[in-house]
């Protein structure tokens, strides 16, 4: 059986900017694949030339064994997509926005009733459906954009960053409401930078740092592969470069630690793996404390798929979200967007 989405060497540039550089990845037919990666990595130009919005400079897209790139109506009749900004006719109501997209589908009239129904219900609009969209809440607007991309029973369905602004019972919602169509047979491919919702939900995941794929697997495999004990410390609040290269030497000495990273971006944080073991804090404290090493703030905990984008590129998601943060041109961004 062909892969649902198949995706080799993607490559796609906007001017000189080369938003998406090598990125590779295969998802499975009825499995929840997550695209991790903080703003800007890649995620939404991959999803956009998958979902034939956008041209790629080069590389392979298949979706069911059928190229985006060479067959692309084929390939949208088997594809749902849920863009990251929801757009409804505010003077719609949530029904006549189902049927508007049915006919755009060109659904034959009986099966658009009956999807048109089930949809509503299985989404929980029933009271809502003969209301203007105008009047939804946030996350009632995204139950109706779920609704429109799955109305023509797609075999994949398209997500980018599904969940953003939701108050958490709306995430919650939208998270059971996936784990329902994946167990029917649905494959859903979702964009995220929250990293609870990718560890909740993804059978698979694929990490993504500046238009490549830097990890992929299942999240249990991917942090099993970091190995041991997570433990963060700090020599002091803001630590000078000097005094945290003596720790992590000092650090490094000892049997039971694996790595060491100093994280800039957290005021020169030390980052461990350690062999799990219950006097870890207390023999990594003497042994700062006989270097002359104070310890500012210490924390043991279970590896993450944060711990997983760390061990990768030295830093955090959220550092790499502020990073992003503040080279962004929203301008540039917008107009890219448009091409």
């Amino acid at each position: 059986m062909a892969p649902a989405v198949l995706i080799e060497n993607l490559q796609k540039r906007y001017g000189d900017v080369e938003a998406v550089k090598d990125i590779s990845f295969n998802v499975e037919p009825g499995e929840i694949f997550g695209l991790l990666g903080p703003n800007g990595a890649g995620k939404t130009t991959t999803i956009r030339c998958l979902c034939t919005l956008s041209q790629p400079n080069g590389g392979k897209i298949e979706v069911s064994g059928i190229s985006a790139i060479d067959n692309p109506r084929a390939v949208r009749r088997r594809l749902g997509y849920v863009a990251q900004e929801v757009a409804l006719d505010k003077m719609l109501t949530g029904r006549e926005l189902l049927q508007l997209q049915a006919d755009l589908y060109h659904l034959p009239t009986a099966f658009a009733k009956e999807r048109i129904n089930k949809m509503i219900n299985v989404l929980g609009l029933q009271e809502y459906a003969d209301k203007k969209t105008g009047t939804y809440s946030g996350g009632l607007r995204k139950r109706l954009d779920l609704a429109a991309g799955l109305l023509h029973q797609p075999d994949v369905l398209v997500l980018d960053e599904p969940t953003v602004g939701l108050d958490i019972e709306s995430r919650v919602v939208v998270w059971d409401f996936l784990r329902q169509i994946r167990n029917a047979g649905t494959t859903v491919l979702i964009t995220s930078h929250y990293l609870e919702e990718i560890d909740v939900l993804a059978d698979c995941v694929a990490i993504i740092d500046k238009g490549v794929v830097i990890a992929s697997g299942t999240p249990s495999e991917l942090k099993d592969k970091v190995g041991g004990d997570r433990i963060t410390l700090r020599i002091r609040e803001f630590s000078p470069t000097e005094e945290a290269e003596r720790a992590k030497d000092r650090l490094q000495a000892l049997p039971f630690v694996q790595e060491v990273i100093i994280n800039t971006a957290q005021g020169n944080s030390l980052n461990l793996v350690v062999k799990p073991q219950n006097d870890a804090l207390t023999n990594i404290q003497q042994s700062l404390n006989n270097a002359g090493l104070p310890i500012f703030g210490i924390a043991q905990s279970r590896p993450s798929l944060d711990d997983v984008y760390l061990a990768a590129t030295g830093k955090t998601l959220l550092d790499a979200e502020l990073a992003a943060a503040g080279t962004r041109d929203p301008k540039k961004e917008k107009k890219q967007n448009m091409r």
